[in-house]
């Protein structure tokens, strides 16, 4: 446990959307959201300096994950990622996420990590990030000019960087129902469950059969933002998922990412071990679509 002490900061909690997001329209970049706090917490005792913190803990009405046919699955500013654990729809129907928050940190972080905070974290490590790529999922903004959508491989525009303007308050996340031969699977690398991935990837796959009609696949910790693999994709599209077709996958993977050395890993072993772990998703994603 850290002892640096936090830097002084004004605490503002709303209790309500729209006075959340009057707060942010007037103070724009001098003010910073928090929910869970789980990683805020951490940035601002080493080197995050915020004047303002507006706090999400008493706003109404953004902590629920719904799921229907025709609307498909809303996640919540508010929903925890222990929340998608415990929505028996997340684990049938979109593996992937449930997978990714299954081995998110630890019970006590994921009972206040908000799904919604992982996405604006912006990290390339980002378990949940990584799942909900690859699901195709959208993001929700509101102002008070109203509200505006943006595709979740868009949200990202660089390293802990996002496309939220600094009046926008993320109200949900929405992601499609599946089809109904529609599979996904997610897998991380690391040494522990309490370590950020080395390496993490997640893949959907639309099948006719064996054969795949559409894929997205997302890959993790290989480069400044969680990254699409359009190259990969293209591969499976309109074939029969064989042994021959995979090993063509593996091979492709490595010529989409661009993984740096850090503490957690070294960029050759992340391009040696990526296509296989690609591979064993798409194999996995498969079973699930039968």
């Amino acid at each position: 446990m850290s002892s640096r002490i936090l830097p002084e900061f004004d605490l503002l909690v709303p209790t309500s959307t729209s006075e959340a997001i009057n707060l942010l329209a007037h103070y724009q970049n001098r003010a910073e959201l928090i929910s869970g706090g789980t990683d805020l917490v951490v940035a601002m005792k080493v080197r995050h300096q915020s004047e303002v913190l507006i706090s999400m803990s008493e706003v109404g009405g953004l902590d629920y994950i719904d799921f229907n046919r025709d609307s498909g699955l809303h996640i919540g500013a508010r929903a925890t990622v222990a929340q998608i654990l415990e929505t028996p729809e997340i684990q049938n129907l979109y593996p992937a996420l449930w997978q990714a928050a299954w081995v998110f940190a630890t019970p006590q972080i994921r009972t206040a990590a908000t799904v919604i905070g992982n996405v604006l974290r912006g990290s390339p490590a980002g378990d949940c990030s990584c799942a909900l790529m690859a699901l195709g999922a959208r993001v929700i903004l509101q102002s008070q000019n109203g509200k505006r959508e943006v595709p979740i491989e868009d949200f990202w525009t660089g390293y802990n960087q996002n496309a939220r303007q600094s009046d926008e308050l993320v109200v949900e996340i929405i992601v499609d129902a599946p089809q109904q031969q529609t599979g996904s699977a997610f897998r991380r690398m690391t040494r522990v469950n309490e370590d950020l991935a080395k390496l993490n990837g997640a893949v959907r796959l639309d099948m006719d059969g064996n054969v795949c009609r559409a894929a997205r696949m997302a890959m993790g910790c290989v480069g400044p933002t969680t990254l699409r693999l359009p190259k990969a994709e293209q591969l499976l599209i309109g074939e029969e998922i064989t042994p021959e077709l995979l090993a063509h996958v593996a091979d492709i993977v490595p010529t989409e990412i661009s993984p740096i050395d850090d503490k957690r890993s070294t960029a050759e072993y992340r391009l040696m071990v990526s296509g296989v772990v690609m591979k064993r998703l798409i194999e996995q994603a498969a079973t699930a679509a039968q």
